[in-house]
């Protein structure tokens, strides 16, 4: 995301568990997969995208109508289609619960493709299908375990409000990097805050977001 790294004075920390939070038509799984459409790429880095929201073909044809075609990066970038993964597994036996399911999947294909970034869409869902009953205790056992990952990851939550930390996850996560939509007339605007991001000294304002051929850009100025 261009701008994104000067807004962060440098970038967001490798491992990092980070928050990609906001209003739903805000784009929030579209810069998600750009981050590791991009990094795939220009560095050459593996990726993973759980995808608990969208089946996979329906992602990967939206992506591509935005221009991020999944074959430039179909060797370095797994997509795994949680919910298709949920309808055809068996979780009635013993210890295999839905949270264990999503960790083993994660924890194999690490595994095999040692992979630095993660995707996780979305946490609403994951949260429903897990059928969380203590959502504190669990939470802090999910963050916990995408912290000893030890690659960078990128939570997509839903949040309406304007980046303020009072939810559970807010405490928990490294980094909220919130989306927001403003109408100006008849154009919907999209614009960009950094709420929080440990071990870096980032702007506080809110900047608007644009996308064209060339992909997402914080307008800085």
């Amino acid at each position: 995301v261009k701008g994104l790294d000067e807004q962060l004075n440098g970038g967001i920390p490798k491992g990092h568990v980070v928050l990609l939070a906001g209003k739903p038509g805000t784009m929030k799984s579209s810069i998600a997969y750009s981050i590791l459409y991009n990094n795939a790429l220009k560095e050459g880095k593996k990726g993973i995208y759980m995808t608990l929201e969208q089946e996979r073909g329906s992602l990967l044809e939206h992506m591509a109508e935005l221009g991020m075609d999944h074959i430039a990066v179909e060797n370095l970038v797994n997509i795994v289609d949680m919910g298709y993964l949920k309808s055809n597994v068996d979780t009635s036996e013993e210890g295999q619960s839905w949270m264990r399911i999503f960790k083993m999947y994660a924890e194999n294909i690490q595994a095999s493709t040692d992979f630095e970034i993660l995707v996780a869409d979305s946490l609403p869902a994951i949260e429903v299908m897990a059928d969380v009953k203590n959502k504190r205790a669990e939470l802090f056992r999910f963050f916990g375990w995408l912290r000893d990952l030890g690659v960078t990851v990128f939570v997509i939550s839903e949040d309406s409000r304007e980046g303020s930390l009072n939810r559970d996850e807010d405490f928990l996560c490294d980094g909220i990097i919130h989306l927001d939509l403003k109408r100006d007339d008849n154009n919907v605007n999209l614009f960009l805050g950094v709420a929080k991001m440990r071990k870096s000294n980032h702007a506080r304002g809110y900047f608007p977001l644009i996308f064209d051929q060339e992909g997402f850009e914080v307008v800085l100025d």
